[in-house]
């Protein structure tokens, strides 16, 4: 085939060095949903292109196949998730196993095909010329399908509160003006009540919790709407699905705290830090220690990151960072560093890659709840936010997030706040250093002015 006669070796020439082979033994494999096309070197077997359909019994003769051909390193693209359960066989049996970017190896040259699509990532990978993407190990790979499964759930009992919302409006009942979230205690007693029968405003009213701002004259007054029967069944039914999803939501939590028991390094308990309140949706469980036994240190002590955040991103990354060669790498990977758009030594744009990353929107949402927070970190999201647009502004402290918790794990050390005033001192200091320096250069002297 032609593509299979293709020379990676650039002619020889001055300053030019010879692109040479570095993994000899490198298949190269184009996933499917219903089967897989493997590429092996030419002379390992006399049909170097095999078809092999996606079930059990077939992806064990794949691999059959590759270890009779000496195949040691495989290349994959990342095809939606029919490549898992490929990966996680070979990776058992000994290869390894990289995941590349199906956007690095999508331009093959001539006519596109499964065939030419195999061999073309078997030629690139024996060059050296592919990159795995960055997997964690097995037991993270497990918290963080749980994670996402409880995130998930999430989304799905939020539908259902909009659900609920939905036909109370088409009732009238007015209830979500007066009372800010009808999933809390006081809205849930109310529409509990409700399907149950009761029908008296007051009575409902009477359900509120003490510390619902409203008086229980306006909460009785959006209680009065027309009592249609089907929009009554559409909120049992929402109540219902509500309930569902609790249920499975404790069953992930009770998951999650055992894969996290099995994670743990230590069964030190953390130190006391400040008083935060409870964050929104996270488990029952003692979560923020069970976290500091996995990875020896407490990331909720950076301003901003609550244990539902720490979670998120641990679950993503795992605590072994030395997969990533520095803190930048890390940002990189998650997607919050500057871009480096550079041509003839100009910067023609800046703006981060788009990247569908959960831990970077986990830092995003992280940064964003700095806004009012009275701490260092706090202090600079808010001098970001007075220099740019706020989405940038919610970036760059991601960013900084993103590098203090790489700090944390590789070097084992406590986060320490410094507070506000002595960033706003440190800035301080930094203006009037600057500042000196340009009245240096133009002859001048900075001189502070007396107090009047």
């Amino acid at each position: 085939m032609a593509q299979g006669n293709l020379n990676l070796t650039p002619k020889p020439g001055k300053g030019r060095g010879a692109i040479t082979i570095t993994h000899p033994n490198a298949a190269g494999i184009d996933i499917g949903s219903a089967s897989h096309f493997v590429a092996v070197p030419p002379d390992r077997d006399d049909e170097p292109v095999q078809e092999f359909a996606s079930f059990t019994g077939d992806l064990q003769r794949l691999a059959d196949w590759l270890q009779a051909c000496g195949v040691d390193t495989v290349a994959m693209e990342s095809t939606g998730v029919y490549w898992i359960p490929l990966f996680e066989l070979l990776d058992a049996r000994g290869f390894t196993v990289l995941l590349v970017n199906a956007r690095h190896v999508k331009n093959v040259s001539g006519r596109k095909s499964d065939v030419l699509d195999c061999q073309w990532l078997q030629q690139l990978m024996s060059y050296g010329l592919l990159r795995g993407a960055f997997r964690p190990d097995d037991g993270v790979c497990v918290l963080r399908a749980l994670t996402r499964q409880r995130h998930t759930l999430l989304r799905t009992q939020a539908r259902s509160v909009q659900h609920m919302q939905k036909a109370l409006v088409q009732m009238n009942i007015q209830l979500a003006n007066v009372i800010a979230d009808v999933a809390g205690a006081s809205g849930q007693a109310i529409l509990r009540a409700i399907v149950a029968g009761e029908r008296n405003p007051y009575a409902l009213a009477a359900l509120r919790n003490a510390r619902v701002h409203a008086s229980e004259e306006d909460i009785a007054r959006s209680l009065r709407g027309n009592w249609r029967t089907e929009h009554l069944f559409a909120l049992r039914q929402a109540l219902e699905a509500f309930d569902f999803c609790g249920q499975q939501l404790a069953q992930c939590d009770t998951e999650i705290d055992a894969q996290l028991q099995r994670l743990h390094i230590s069964d030190t308990e953390p130190a006391k830090g400040k008083k935060r309140g409870k964050a929104r949706n996270a488990p029952k469980f003692d979560l923020r220690t069970r976290l500091f036994q996995m990875c020896g240190v407490d990331l909720t002590r950076i301003d901003g990151i609550d244990v539902t955040t720490a979670l998120a991103v641990l679950s993503e990354t795992g605590t072994d960072m030395r997969k990533f060669a520095s803190d930048k790498h890390f940002a990189s990977w998650l997607g919050l560093c500057p871009g480096t758009k550079i041509t003839g030594g100009k910067v023609m744009s800046g703006k981060t890659k788009r990247c569908a990353n959960r831990a970077a929107q986990a830092l995003r949402l992280a940064a964003a709840a700095l806004r009012s927070s009275q701490s260092a970190l706090g202090a600079y999201f808010r001098r970001l936010c007075s220099r740019m647009d706020k989405p940038k502004a919610v970036t760059a402290a991601a960013h900084k997030l993103a590098r203090l918790i790489y700090a944390m794990l590789t070097k084992g050390e406590e986060y320490t706040d410094q507070g506000q005033d002595y960033y706003e001192e440190r800035y301080r200091q930094r203006v009037l250093h600057n500042l000196s320096q340009r009245a240096s250069k133009l002859g001048m002297k900075l001189v502070a002015a007396e107090p009047v």
